[in-house]
């Protein structure tokens, strides 16, 4: 009997060796591919510095974003302030270095909202179809008819400005974009075989979309994770913008630039570095999206089983 089990006990292990020498060899493939992106690289080492410089804004910023006075008003760029002063003689690069910490967050929480969200209404659609697919995707097509911003506008002014709602309200706008990138990878995958064995085996639909479909969506859901969030840092500074995000005297990149847009030709420095800096942020975002479409291109790597 001893002689008998060892065999299942080796192929046993011999099955999780494989395992994790597949999900080894998958990340590797991942990784090597990302590597050779170069505009990804750049992209994922700008986005990690912009947030190390969030996290550390206290130790980086030269001086109190909300303290007025601490050099002449309207100064420009100079050795006691790198970047100048505002009009109320604010360090303009405290105060976009803790702007970086404030409009990061918001957006950050935006897309994960939305990306749970869009997750569940999506692979639900496409996996269950009938009467529930069509039901959520003409919601998700009611949302998605709207104008971002003005969608995000209206739904502001109905459940109050502040900060947090503005990250609800952008959080809404993007739902159906995961919604329709889910979907449309469940609807593929519903018919797989390994989804057929797993009916077969006696799994339930919940159990099959939880354990299967969603996971298998995780490629598609980083890369659209990854290129929503350039677009939110963007909505959510046009709502800073509008005065109907992150409230005074909370510094944000968006009403640094409604601040300067007085003193455009006496002091453009107010203006134009909040702007460049929402300009990299954005287009690392992008870059960096196209190099993980590229890396987790599913011809090149296997899906998860």
């Amino acid at each position: 009997m001893a002689q008998q089990t060892q065999p299942v006990e080796s192929a046993d292990t011999d099955d999780e060796s494989a395992l994790g020498g597949v999900l080894s060899g998958r990340h590797r493939r991942i990784l090597s591919s990302l590597a050779r992106h170069r505009g990804g690289l750049v992209g994922a080492a700008t986005l990690v510095a912009v947030v190390f410089v969030a996290v550390a804004a206290p130790v980086i910023a030269p001086y109190d974003p909300l303290e007025q006075f601490v050099g002449p008003a309207l100064a420009g760029p100079s050795t006691a302030h790198l970047l100048g002063t505002d009009m109320y003689g604010r360090d303009v690069l405290s105060r976009i270095v803790f702007g970086a910490r404030n409009t990061l967050l918001l957006a950050l929480i935006a897309v994960g909202i939305s990306s749970v969200l869009g997750t569940i209404i999506g692979a639900a659609a496409g996996f269950y179809g009938g009467w529930i697919d069509e039901a959520l995707m003409r919601g998700m097509d009611v949302v998605f008819a709207f104008p971002s911003l003005i969608l995000a506008i209206v739904m502001m002014a109905t459940f109050g400005i502040n900060m947090y709602n503005a990250a609800f309200a952008v959080a809404v706008v993007f739902t159906p974009q995961f919604a329709r990138v889910i979907r449309s990878n469940a609807l593929s995958l519903r018919e797989e075989e390994f989804i057929k064995a797993a009916r077969t085996s006696g799994g339930t639909r919940r159990y099959i979309l939880f354990k299967h479909v969603i996971p298998n969506g995780i490629s598609e859901l980083i890369v659209q994770t990854t290129i929503n969030l350039a677009s939110a840092i963007l909505i959510m500074s046009g709502l800073n913008f509008l005065g109907l995000g992150i409230q005074p005297p909370k510094p944000s990149w968006g009403y640094m630039l409604a601040n300067g847009r007085s003193y455009l030709l006496q002091a453009p420095w107010i203006s134009t570095f909040p702007g460049v800096a929402i300009m990299i942020v954005v287009l690392a975002a992008n870059i960096f999206g196209d190099g993980l479409r590229d890396a987790l291109d599913p011809r090149n790597t296997e899906r998860v089983r």
